[in-house]
């Protein structure tokens, strides 16, 4: 969500029973506009904070002039003090993926892959690496994995332009409420993977400047998605079953829309099951 427009939004989505204290509130109201004029950021998301056992970790995105560009990803430990992260590689969240269990809230903690992954761990040895992921790592790629599985933003908030490169769309005035309460006017913000298997038939009937992302009717397993009207009907918000603690809110005919994380970092695998 918008740094901009943070307390407004955390109201909006605490209808889940997550948010966020006033000492935390006010200490991003004041490190956020800093952190986008240090690394010189056109725009800075709260994306949300990941609680450990023994504390949490609060993450912002700077984004620049493309949006569907790689966004830069930084932590803090008190919401004032901010530490810049690594790119996720294919590696880091292959591992990530075997880890389970909380957090721990320290970012210098390892988790021995001998006791997750005896074959990686050896892998790693023959490499001349020690068998262990740092917290950090683990981070890193989990906050990766959240972004592509369940980042989301309204149908038309967007544009791609013929260059390729993705904006804000100026023209967006938000979704109607009819269109606000079904899941095919959301996407996901991250490269579309579906899109491709389209029809011909299927195509003709998209806009290529805005239909250029995934929808979220196909999700995998269907109903991974709660869709429900807040605040006396006047806001739409959307909470993932997959990712428990992802929130996302609309307010129809207006361009206020985000999403947050408020959770554990873990993956509902039991969800098939809940189904």
């Amino acid at each position: 969500m918008e740094a901009l427009s943070l307390p407004a939004a955390l109201a909006l989505v605490a209808g889940g029973g997550t948010g966020l204290s006033p000492e935390r509130r006010a200490a991003l109201s004041a490190s956020l506009p800093l952190l986008q004029r240090d690394y010189r950021f056109e725009r800075v998301w709260f994306w949300g904070c990941i609680q450990g056992v023994r504390g949490a970790y609060y993450i912002a995105e700077g984004l620049g002039p493309d949006r569907a560009a790689a966004r830069s990803r930084l932590y803090s430990l008190n919401c004032l003090d901010w530490s810049l992260l690594t790119p996720a590689t294919k590696e880091m969240l292959a591992l990530a993926e075997q880890l389970q269990g909380r957090f721990q809230g320290d970012p210098s903690f390892e988790y021995d892959l001998a006791e997750v992954n005896a074959e990686a761990a050896t892998r790693m040895l023959e490499d001349g690496k020690e068998p262990v992921m740092k917290e950090e790592a683990r981070l890193i790629a989990t906050i990766e994995q959240i972004d592509k599985a369940v980042g989301i933003v309204p149908r038309g908030a967007f544009v791609k332009t013929p260059l390729g490169s993705v904006h804000e769309n100026r023209h967006f005035e938000g979704l109607s409420l009819a269109d606000a309460k079904k899941l095919s006017s959301y996407f996901h913000f991250t490269k579309p993977v579906n899109l491709k298997n389209k029809t011909l038939l299927e195509k003709a009937d998209l806009d290529p400047s805005i239909d250029f992302l995934d929808s979220l009717e196909h999700d995998i397993p269907r109903g991974s998605w709660s869709i429900q009207l807040e605040k006396g009907g006047t806001v739409v918000v959307l909470r993932s079953l997959l990712w428990l603690g992802l929130t996302f809110y609309h307010v129809p005919m207006t361009k206020q829309f985000g999403y947050v994380y408020f959770g554990s970092g873990e993956k509902n695998l039991d969800l098939p099951f809940m189904l």
